[in-house]
C-alpha cells in the first residue's frame, strides 16, 4: 500500500514515515500543500496522512481539491492537527477527511488508524445479489451501480468502495432508518476509530453523485434526530 505523508515539521514527518515503513508500508513525503497535490497527481497513493497546518495550501484545501478530482484513486485521508477544538474536527471531516488524529499521538495509534482505514477498502459484503429500484440498479457481485435516466437509458455511477457499500446498505433495506452507529457497524465494524460524523460526510458525497438536487435529496432522506433512510419505489 502506498502512503503519502504531508507534514511540514521534519521530525514528525520522519517519525510517521519510520513508524509506517516498519509496518511494511511504502511511504513518500512532502512538506507543503502544492507539492502534495502535484505528488498526488503524479502517483496517487492509497492513503494520505495530511497535516492541517502546512505552508501554501492548508490541509483543508488540499483535502477538498483531492475530493473534487480524485483521479485514478480516491485515497483515504487521515488528517493531523495540533488543535483539538470541536470546530476543527467538524471542518476537517466536512471537506472529505476519513479520520482525524490530534497531535501529540503515539506511533501505535497512528498505525492502528492507518490499518483500519485501509481495511475498509478490503471489506467485502459477501453477497451475490442485484438490487433494483425505480431509479437504481446495484450489482453487488460485479461491484457496479447505475442510475436509470429513462426506461431504456442508464448511466454508470462512479463510486468509491465506501460509497458503493453505503448505497448497497441503503438500497438493500429500503425505508429503514439508520443512525450513525448502525451505519458504522454495518460498513466498518470494529475497525472504526474516528468521529461518528464522518458518516455525514460520506452521505453528503454519495448524495452529490446520485441526487438530482443534493441540497434537497429525493432518495437519501435525513430523519431529524435519528439518521438516514433510503426511499425509491421498485
Amino acid at each position: 500500500m502506498e502512503i503519502l505523508i504531508v507534514e511540514d515539521e521534519l521530525e514528525i514527518a520522519r517519525l510517521i514515515q519510520h513508524s509506517l515503513e516498519a509496518e511494511g508500508f511504502s511511504c513518500r513525503s512532502c512538506r507543503d500543500g502544492l507539492s502534495a497535490l502535484q505528488t498526488f497527481r503524479e502517483q496517487p497513493p492509497d492513503l494520505i496522512v495530511l497535516d492541517l497546518m502546512i505552508p501554501g495550501l492548508d490541509g483543508l484545501e488540499v483535502c477538498a481539491r483531492i475530493r473534487q478530482k480524485p483521479g485514478e484513486k480516491d485515497p483515504y485521508i487521515l488528517m493531523l492537527t495540533a488543535k483539538g477544538e470541536e470546530i476543527d474536527r467538524v471542518i476537517g471531516l466536512s471537506t472529505g477527511a476519513d479520520d482525524y488524529l490530534v497531535k501529540p499521538f503515539s506511533p501505535r495509534e497512528l498505525v492502528a488508524r492507518v490499518r483500519a482505514l485501509l481495511r475498509r477498502s478490503m471489506r467485502q459484503t459477501g453477497q451475490t445479489q442485484i438490487y433494483r429500484t425505480q431509479h437504481f440498479t446495484v450489482d453487488v457481485d460485479r461491484h457496479t451501480a447505475s442510475r436509470h435516466l429513462t426506461a431504456d437509458e442508464s448511466e454508470s455511477l462512479d463510486l468509491t468502495t465506501l460509497e458503493f457499500n453505503l448505497l448497497t446498505t441503503f438500497i438493500s433495506y429500503p425505508g429503514r432508518v439508520w443512525n450513525r452507529s448502525q451505519l458504522i457497524e454495518k460498513l466498518w465494524g470494529d475497525d472504526f476509530f474516528g468521529d461518528e460524523r464522518v458518516v455525514d460526510t460520506h452521505v453528503a458525497r454519495l448524495r452529490k453523485k446520485i441526487e438530482p438536487d443534493p441540497a434537497n435529496p429525493t432518495f437519501i432522506k435525513t430523519v431529524t434526530g435519528v439518521g438516514y433512510k433510503f426511499e425509491d419505489l421498485a
